[in-house]
């Protein structure tokens, strides 16, 4: 059954970052791991048509997205997200983006793209594309597969997605399409929706432009060109006005598209938190999450102390897992501090990873894929160097995840496999120092704004005829 148009689990969520679920519920990995190879076939079956909708029936009992972790291209797939879970029961996780035109002509191979373990709840699909018809089947196509929510990819800055693809952060020129896109999604699914998106692009980048910028037609691709003429400004007024989505995840830089690559784009454009902020202001019925240059939970807490509704971190969460991951559902969600260790994770890793290897075909995932994930466990630990040394040379003859680990955590000391995660690294002080003063003028929409103009000309009119 359909939800409500204007449904969302974000809506119902205090921005409170101490709350602890009683009695969660979590579903085993015991009927992943058949034997035969018929039997994990049966069991991957029964996951996605009966598991996963008994977690949807519960998903309300799921902590909110106090904690996420980006999606980021290559890196959250499967194999981190199962990583990601065993290290953290609360954080929210996403895809990395899929197209959706490689979800509609992938139609008969969707469980390479779209599958995911029971465990993995809550995540969250992301999506990209500039065709409704296609964002419109691609969604269809995922609703089998059960995901907490689905969100549209606006802040992508790369040559391949939001140059030649005319998708990404170039979805941000076009308020009005991106509306459309979210209903027809919405429509075609019975999740929340959300949307990720930059604060500005290119040389617009005042906060009453966020995310609103008119282009001349040599500047915006095809796509774009007949819609020139239109008001393309106010961007969250109007996909949130003229569409369900109640949930933006804000990136607080904006995005240079004049050649730089993806990863000069998260450094050079200078961070504007104030924006951010602004926006919790200017927008109290809709919710935000913050996102870039938050590093570990310390600062993660100082965003949510400072008023975010929700915190998205990316890269720390990938390089360093074991200690941005290993404090969140303690930290952040009030959760009691666990002893995991891990060597605990690791044997659970295995697992997993034995039951995926050449799952698609030879080498579909091959262990170096499946491996991946782990290249950063041991982050500024003894015996790092050494063991990513013997994994280099083991990824040419390990056929296991059992006979990889067996040769090369050798060179991990057992005083850091066996150790519980340890305190948190502080973070920096001044993330948000003087952030008050820095907030911008109150928003206002184009309605309000001629409303003053109307007002204003009304009031000199007036003068006109007094000293007439």
């Amino acid at each position: 059954m359909m939800r409500p148009a204007g449904y969302t689990l974000i809506a119902s969520f205090n921005p409170i970052h101490s709350i602890i679920l009683k009695h969660h519920r979590r579903l085993s990995l015991n009927i992943l791991y058949g034997n035969s190879a018929k039997s994990k076939k049966s069991a991957a079956h029964i996951q996605k048509h009966q598991l996963h909708t008994k977690v949807v029936m519960v998903a309300g009992q799921y902590l909110p997205p106090l904690f996420s972790v980006a999606p980021m291209m290559d890196w959250t797939n499967n194999h981190y997200r199962t990583l990601a879970r065993m290290i953290s029961k609360h954080a929210w996780l996403y895809t990395e983006m899929i197209a959706a035109e490689t979800i509609v002509y992938q139609e008969k191979n969707l469980d390479r793209f779209l599958e995911f373990s029971p465990e993995q709840h809550p995540i969250v699909l992301q999506i990209g594309g500039n065709n409704l018809d296609n964002i419109a089947k691609a969604t269809e196509l995922a609703n089998a597969y059960c995901y907490d929510e689905i969100n549209l990819n606006c802040g992508c800055p790369s040559p391949k997605v939001a140059g030649h693809g005319c998708f990404g952060v170039r979805l941000m020129l076009d308020p009005k399409f991106v509306a459309e896109a979210m209903s027809v999604i919405a429509a075609s699914s019975d999740v929340p929706v959300s949307v990720k998106c930059r604060i500005g692009l290119d040389d617009h980048d005042s906060y009453n432009e966020l995310l609103g910028y008119v282009k001349t037609g040599e500047q915006l691709g095809d796509i774009f060109r007949k819609a020139l003429n239109e008001d393309r400004s106010d961007f969250i007024y109007k996909v949130s006005s003229q569409s369900p989505t109640r949930h933006f995840i804000i990136h607080s830089r904006k995005a240079l598209l004049n050649g730089i690559s993806p990863a000069d784009n998260r450094r050079i454009p200078p961070l504007k938190y104030e924006y951010y902020y602004g926006l919790l202001r200017d927008f109290p019925d809709l919710r935000f999450t913050i996102n870039g240059g938050i590093n570990c939970v310390d600062e993660v807490n100082a965003a949510l102390r400072q008023g975010a509704h929700g915190v998205m971190v990316g890269r720390a969460a990938y390089h360093n897992p074991w200690y941005t991951l290993g404090h969140v559902d303690s930290a952040v969600y009030g959760a009691p501090i666990s002893d995991l260790s891990r060597r605990q994770v690791l044997e659970q890793y295995q697992v997993y990873g034995d039951s995926v290897l050449e799952k698609y075909g030879p080498h579909r995932p091959s262990i170096r894929e499946v491996v991946k994930p782990l290249l950063h466990f041991f982050h500024s630990e003894p015996g790092n160097g050494l063991w990513k040394r013997k994994a280099d040379a083991a990824f040419f003859h390990c056929k296991t995840m059992k006979s990889f680990l067996e040769e090369t955590l050798v060179a991990i000391p057992d005083s850091v496999l066996d150790a519980p995660v340890a305190k948190a690294p502080p973070g920096r002080d001044d993330l948000f120092t003087n952030l008050n003063d820095l907030l911008p003028p109150p928003y206002e929409t184009r309605e309000q704004e001629q409303e003053q103009e109307q007002e204003q000309e009304q009031e000199q009119e007036e003068e006109v005829l007094l000293y007439a």
